[in-house]
């Protein structure tokens, strides 16, 4: 243990770190308690590098938002629509065809589709997006449909999770992206996303996915009703998981942004750049069987991603070209974020940049 810690009050936390031992549910209580922010990043950061080295990862990538329509209309969202609002919308498969296509040219590695929870588009149209997004780019891998939306369609056809998403693999999916996790807690849902499936039903379609073979993303949204409590049981719910099937990729903390959401009267500010670092710091230290932390720039700002490849963070995502859900709640980032300037950011945080794909398989290095 370094003798930083000594005198530390985070003294058997960090001993506990050192020695390579799990983190328990007071543990991560007492590191969010704390404001101690550069200790605590010091010992994600010794976690980070113990398991990634200085590699920092990203992904050219890019997402599509096929239907802002959504029967569920969640409190926390500023992206869902009624079908009847001037503003909602759904792309035909032309469209998404048309979308996929028209990067093919920019070497990308990965297509990441999601959208509301529109009742008119079946089964069928998700097989055939999924048919048609392949054959245009055959060699990308597809991170598509949130549990959330996988769920639907099998209520919506009467299936069974697995029967769904055997049908949507054999179309061409390859991996699911994290959303929809929110916090898994049942107080916190009630008041953020009471129609949403509850958190042991997201996890139970995730678990469902890695027991076909599917690797998965987790993700959690933190800064809006929840208690400290409630973010760590989320993520010991993520590492029981885990544990059961290893089939997670990455974890994914999400700063909530309340502008334009039904959340906004309830006068909820946007995270702290120190309470989103702690958060990246705290995952990364109680998620020991996840080998990935996120820092999705779109979100919180690249220039605090970039800060958080020393908080345990070893991934910036990726130049995601078009995203829709997280600007309709204010984010004000770009929508795309060129592949050479998250190389430049990843160089100047001292780190060392590496290309890789959904499944983490390393594209290049950059020197």
């Amino acid at each position: 243990m370094e003798e930083v810690f000594r005198q530390s009050e985070l003294k058997d936390i960090a001993e506990k770190v050192y020695n390579g031992e799990r983190l328990t549910r007071e543990d991560g209580i007492k590191l969010y308690q704390s404001n101690d922010l550069l200790a605590i990043g010091r010992l994600a950061n010794y976690v980070r590098e113990k398991k990634n080295g200085n590699r920092a990862y990203f992904i050219v990538n890019r997402h599509i938002n096929h239907t802002n329509i959504c029967e569920n209309r969640c409190q926390l969202c500023a992206f869902g629509r009624d079908a009847d609002d001037p503003k909602a919308y759904v792309l035909s498969l032309d469209e998404i065809e048309e979308k996929a296509r028209s990067c093919r040219s920019e070497k990308i590695s990965e297509i990441h589709i999601v959208g509301g929870l529109h009742p008119d588009l079946k089964l069928d149209y998700y097989l055939e997006m999924l048919r048609r997004v392949r054959k245009a780019l055959p060699d990308v891998i597809i991170q598509s449909f949130t549990a959330v939306e996988v769920d639907y369609l099998a209520r919506l056809h009467n299936l069974r999770v697995e029967d769904v998403l055997k049908a949507l693999m054999d179309a061409g999916l390859d991996s699911l992206p994290g959303g929809g996790a929110e916090i898994f807690a049942p107080r916190v849902r009630k008041i953020i996303c009471d129609k949403k499936i509850s958190g042991e039903r997201w996890l139970e379609v995730h678990k469902t996915a890695h027991r076909l073979g599917m690797r998965t993303n987790a993700t959690m949204l933190y800064g809006h009703v929840e208690t400290i409590e409630e973010r760590i049981d989320h993520m010991l719910a993520l590492r029981e998981a885990q544990d059961e099937t290893g089939g997670f990729l990455t974890f994914i903390p999400l700063a909530f942004h309340p502008q334009n959401t039904q959340l906004e009267s309830m006068n909820i500010s946007r995270t702290t750049g120190f309470d989103d670092l702690k958060t990246y710091a705290v995952s990364r230290l109680m998620l020991d069987n996840i080998d990935h932390i996120k820092a999705y720039w779109v979100l919180t700002g690249p220039k605090l991603a970039q800060v958080s490849l020393s908080f345990g963070v070893d991934d910036l995502d990726g130049t995601v070209v078009e995203e829709n859900i997280a600007h309709d709640a204010g984010a004000d980032t770009d929508q795309y974020m060129p592949k050479k300037k998250l190389i430049k950011m990843i160089k100047a945080a001292g780190r060392q940049p590496v290309e890789r794909d959904t499944m983490y398989n390393v594209l290049g290095e950059v020197f």
